[in-house]
């Protein structure tokens, strides 16, 4: 289901899910919750993950959206320092309504405080960790480390990045399953992690911790889905949603489940922007 962004115009969603979902929140946006994946959706998808930074207009927008509802959540599995650090999210008057959920919620920062809560890490990422490079030797794949909580291996830089990929999920997912986690595909990455935090469940805490009577969810990738499903989910059961996908070819599913595409972080930016001018 996909719409275009014009510059200043708030699109109208292509479902009539979407549409109830935009309709909630405009009527009562000091209640609702607008979450967001990181990378791919507030930031540009880059060969070296190391390198992404927010789209250099994110910060201005969200900062004009944040103080009119109820919570701005970005949702990522990156470190909750990391994605503040690259989205240059810290010290910003307006975002005091800001908060980043970092490890897929298991690590949380409010801009409020600046500081970061999470639980002591898994210890099965360390050993996994340990055990990498041998599995991934000759093959051109790379390893992000995730502040002890996960480690990721990237495929984008190998000769053939999608054979690569392919190759290596059995022998990444059997290395995960004996030390107790789980891989999240993504889009030529294979994230090793903890089981039982997902974009759905952070979510969903986030919405009922607010009692949140509307939400918005964007998102570009794989590991989007559980949020997606978590708006359905909150949507049977009387909360309206909005759906986004940051356009991507490289995920159709994410594009197919939306109630509105639009054409990656600069669109996501405009979308904002509009938004928050409708709810001046």
């Amino acid at each position: 289901m996909s719409s275009h962004t014009d510059p200043g115009a708030l699109p109208s969603p292509a479902t009539p899910a979407g549409r109830d979902g935009l309709r909630a929140i405009l009527a009562e946006p000091q209640r609702a919750v607008i979450g967001l994946d990181f990378d791919g959706t507030l930031a540009p998808i880059v060969a070296d993950p190391e390198q992404a930074r927010a789209h250099p207009e994110a910060v201005a927008v969200l900062a004009a959206l944040a103080p009119k509802v109820a919570s701005v959540a970005v949702i990522t599995g990156r470190p909750a320092e990391i994605a503040v650090r690259y989205g240059g999210f810290a010290g910003v008057p307006g975002l005091e309504h800001l908060t980043v959920l970092g490890h897929y919620g298991a690590e949380r920062w409010d801009a409020v405080t600046g500081e970061v809560t999470a639980p002591e890490p898994h210890p099965g990422v360390a050993t996994v960790r340990a055990e990498l490079p041998e599995l991934l030797d000759g093959t051109g794949a790379w390893i992000e480390e995730k502040g002890g909580r996960a480690v990721a291996v990237h495929t984008r830089r190998a000769p053939d990045p999608q054979a690569a990929f392919d190759a290596l999920r059995a022998p990444l997912t059997d290395l995960a399953g004996r030390h107790g986690l789980i891989v999240e595909p993504g889009r030529l990455v294979l994230e090793l992690r903890p089981p039982g935090m997902d974009k759905g469940v952070a979510l969903l805490t986030h919405v009922r911790e607010l009692s949140a009577t509307s939400v918005l969810y964007g998102g570009d990738d794989l590991g989007d889905l559980p949020a997606f499903s978590a708006v359905d989910d909150l949507r049977a059961t009387g909360t309206p949603g909005l759906l986004v996908c940051s356009g991507s070819d490289e995920v159709t599913e994410l594009r197919k489940r939306a109630d509105l595409v639009v054409d990656g972080p600069g669109e996501v930016v405009s979308l904002l922007r509009a938004l928050a001018e409708r709810l001046t």
